[in-house]
């Protein structure tokens, strides 16, 4: 595995934070285009009131000098600018209330109270987070299992676009349906009415990997395929419930004459029709990568569903709190650089890891092997 990444962070935590391992040496990045992908991923209707707040940027601490990736790990940091509202609720340190005047002892505590959250979220992390764990208080799971983390996974994503970049693979989605609505220009008004009505939507979305040369991945190990490792870096985004590759399901449906891409050689090798979504066998195919992910609508919502109560075991109504009502464009974004991530860590496996002048040469020496034959 050439491309290694963890996160860590709270949604209302002091900041989100990523370490990169793996990234070669030689790299100029852009930090316009990073940005402009953490920009994106706040964008979209139906988008709730936090991302009025948040205008996200990255900030790299280490990895990097003068623009210039230097082989060695990368720490992004992404500021939580919330954070000054949950300073005493989110605590990292134990609070002395003991040495505090009284008034600001009540208040603080009161604060920290009033954010404990005891009413499980129906299709969310909280039920199994809880009982899993031992919490006390939901908001030990809602704090990490929260969509907002996915705002790493797009910094560490738009590095890796960054760099593929310079191999001329490009990264693009869209949403082909929202809830079951399919008429983009009607997308809308159609959120809208759902966010009126204080109830949630998801939707269907195409990533599409343009120029991706024919080898990576591998149909030597099961843990090489490179769909396998597409498909489970897509699940791993929170509400994604399905992954297709191609015709995906509708390959169940059409015989194998009628869907099988064939083969032709016109200067080089080339298919007339795409429905293998451009993986063969576990490997890239030199065709488009066409990936289509399901994503459920949001789980918390203001028209709200049963529940039960942590400690009473009472019936309730679910916990709510500040969110979207779809945020569709959002997964396509993060879906996009989740893609960007399994498809550089591929790439580098084939071409090495080391130094961009090394990779440079494995790849034009690989390109041109392939087209003689």
């Amino acid at each position: 595995m050439a491309i290694r990444f963890l996160t860590s962070g709270e949604s209302h935590g002091q900041s989100l934070n990523a370490i990169i391992e793996g990234i070669p040496y030689g790299y100029e990045l852009d930090f316009d285009f990073i940005n402009s992908e953490l920009a994106a991923r706040q964008e979209g209707v139906g988008r709730g009131g936090r991302m009025k707040i948040e205008k996200d940027k990255i900030k790299i601490k280490s990895g990097v000098r003068h623009a210039i990736t230097t082989a060695s790990p990368i720490l992004i940091e992404i500021e939580n600018k919330d954070w000054q509202n949950w300073v005493y609720p989110m605590s990292v340190e134990k609070i002395d209330f003991l040495h505090l005047d009284k008034n600001l002892a009540d208040e603080i505590k009161n604060k920290i109270n009033d954010k404990k959250i005891n009413r499980f979220r129906p299709a969310h992390a909280d039920l199994a987070g809880t009982m899993k764990y031992g919490f006390d208080d939901i908001r030990y799971v809602l704090e990490r299992s929260s969509a907002r983390e996915t705002a790493t996974r797009v910094a560490v994503g738009a590095i890796c676009q960054n760099i593929l970049k310079y191999y001329n693979i490009d990264f693009s989605f869209e949403i082909l349906s929202i809830g079951e609505c399919n008429n983009k220009k009607d997308f809308d008004e159609y959120i809208k009415t759902y966010q009126k009505e204080g109830d949630s939507l998801g939707g269907i979305i195409k990533v599409i990997i343009k120029n991706v040369p024919i080898g990576l991945g591998s149909f030597i190990h099961w843990d090489k395929r490179l769909d396998g490792k597409l498909a489970q870096a897509l699940m791993s985004i929170p509400a994604i419930k399905s992954v297709e590759i191609g015709l995906g399901k509708n390959y169940a449906q059409i015989s194998g004459y009628n869907s099988h891409d064939e083969i032709f050689y016109d200067e080089n090798y080339h298919h007339k029709t795409n429905n293998s979504g451009g993986i063969e066998g576990g490997m890239s195919n030199g065709e488009d990568i066409i990936l289509t992910v399901a994503m459920k609508p949001i789980p918390t919502m203001k028209k709200a569903l049963n529940s039960v109560e942590m400690k009473t075991h009472n019936a309730s109504l679910a916990h709510f709190e500040r969110a979207d009502n779809c945020a569709v464009y959002a997964c396509g974004v993060v879906a996009k650089n989740m893609s960007a991530i399994v498809i550089l860590d591929a790439f580098l496996d084939k071409f090495g890891s080391d130094c961009k002048i090394d990779i440079d040469n494995s790849f034009e020496y690989y390109i041109k092997r392939i087209n003689e034959i």
